[in-house]
């Protein structure tokens, strides 16, 4: 059986894969607005408890990282689809157990489903994608993915932010939650189909050298198929350029982190709406998944390395900015500006690893990278937990975050280099 590669070859699987993404962006988006903003109130978190305000976000950026690690291998032995029914079987509880908890502790279970459900999922609709595209769309798959997921992470924001309002906290979760992950079962089971054998052809094409494209620097592996170790030293420190990509998506993890533990928080103790919370975060969403269907786009063309680390730094501004003003209008532009920051950051730190890491481990190479990131939500909210804990006062997260950024993009522009096959090509 012959299969092309390319979006339009395989648009109704792309579109098919581009609603899953979004169903995972709803999943985790209906966590992140409601419940730490309530948390004092609705799940018996005491006043300024930083330490364990942050415990749900610990927990799920070390399980999503896990899982993350895990999903790469298991893809390339199960295939695609088996893993994200996996990812939503894990997700069904998640609604019940916010429904009925008696404590903050039903919280952290709740997250660490999420983890795995956000570990296996996302994975595989970003490892799908990459699979049956075509080498210079890469930037613009990874960032329609992205776009696709962040805009319900920010949907996901404000309809539960009204939903509460009107049935309570735990009502609309429920209802919301058991409704999107029901809808994102079915539609797996019936119309994603297995994108494994995209890449075996592909693998294929590169070893006998019939593919007729940019030959990439490739990072050098003891052969076609290395081991889970080998992967993980490559991307953790053998290469420069891979480590120096692993760690600016675990730092960067640290601005969502923020996001999601302490925007809320600090929101609400300004006296601002559940609805407007929604709306301000909902405004980093949006700006995050919408400026993603060109600045993918953008680094087919200019590159991936100088997005990058601009990405960075943009995105540690808008942190900053957050403590230098105050009202609606000035957190939603602060937000805004880390939403564009992260706009040019994410799909391309992605698109980096994917371009130089051939593709009969690629699914391992992005596997682990989403490890080391995803690692990024529980080292970061750890990080802005403690620096908030020994300050007294939130602001110090904020600043912790900032700062952390601007270092690792210092980081990132040291080690890294340009990896798009076209523009620093092996030969």
């Amino acid at each position: 059986m012959h299969l092309t590669h390319g979006i339009r070859a395989n648009l109704d699987q792309f579109l098919h894969q581009l609603l899953q993404v979004l169903l995972v962006g709803l999943t985790i988006g209906m966590m992140r607005t409601v419940v730490p903003a309530l948390a004092e109130a609705e799940f018996g978190v005491p006043k300024n408890s930083f330490m364990l305000l942050t415990a749900f976000v610990v927990a799920f950026g070390f399980v999503k990282g896990s899982l993350n690690f895990v999903a790469g291998r298991l893809s390339e032995r199960w295939g695609r689809k088996t893993v994200l029914l996996l990812g939503w079987a894990a997700a069904l509880p998640i609604p019940l157990l916010i429904y009925f908890a008696e404590s903050w502790n039903w919280i952290v279970a709740a997250t660490v489903l999420l983890g795995v459900n956000q570990g296996l999922t996302w994975s595989m609709t970003q490892a799908a994608k990459l699979d049956i595209t075509r080498l210079e769309e890469r930037g613009l798959t990874i960032g329609l993915n992205e776009f696709a997921g962040y805009v319900g992470v920010a949907l996901a924001g404000i309809i539960t932010g009204y939903a509460a309002t009107a049935l309570g906290a735990r009502m609309g979760l429920l209802v919301f939650g058991l409704a999107v992950v029901l809808v994102a079962m079915g539609l797996t089971q019936l119309w994603v189909k297995d994108t494994l054998p995209w890449a075996k052809a592909e693998a294929a094409k590169h070893k006998t050298g019939t593919a007729n494209t940019y030959w990439p620097r490739y990072a050098q592996a003891s052969g076609d198929h290395p081991g889970t170790w080998e992967v993980f030293s490559l991307l953790s420190w053998r290469d420069r350029r891979l480590m120096a990509v692993a760690q600016a998506g675990l730092v960067e993890k640290f601005v969502d982190a923020l996001v999601w533990v302490f925007y809320p928080v600090f929101l609400y103790q300004q006296g601002i709406s559940l609805p407007n919370i929604g709306w301000i975060i909902g405004i980093y969403g949006f700006v995050w998944g919408g400026s993603q269907f060109f600045t993918g786009r953008l680094s087919d063309l200019i590159g991936r390395h100088r997005p990058n680390v601009l990405g960075m730094w943009t995105c540690g501004a808008g942190v900053a900015m957050m403590m230098l003003g105050e009202g609606v209008t000035w957190w939603s532009l602060s937000a805004g500006l880390s939403g564009f920051g992260m706009a040019l950051l994410y799909p391309n730190l992605s698109a980096a690893i994917a371009d130089i890491s051939p593709p009969t481990w690629r699914g391992s190479a992005i596997g682990i990278y989403r490890f080391w990131r995803d690692l990024g939500y529980g080292i970061g909210a750890l990080g802005l937990g403690l620096a908030a804990h020994f300050s007294g006062q939130m602001e110090a997260a904020f600043w912790f975050v900032a700062i952390s950024m601007f270092v690792s993009g210092a980081i990132l522009w040291w080690l890294g280099e340009e990896t798009h096959p076209r523009l620093n090509p092996a030969k």
